[in-house]
């Protein structure tokens, strides 16, 4: 099976986190509430689809 993925130029995201949302990404659980590492990651993925544009044609 092949797949083909967009390779962006390489560069950074600014994403402000949490300091509870940043431990629950490095594998920190918090035990009354989950939905943390949820929202990092929901943040990050907002973050990354704003930067790079996923529609464009691949190289």
């Amino acid at each position: 099976m092949n797949s083909q993925t967009a390779t962006p130029e390489r560069g950074s995201i600014d994403v402000q986190l949490t300091p509870d949302e940043a431990l629950a990404l490095t594998g920190v659980e918090f035990n009354g509430n989950h939905k943390i590492k949820s929202e990092a990651q929901r943040k990050i993925r907002n973050a990354f689809e704003k930067t790079f544009d996923f529609n464009a044609p691949t190289k």
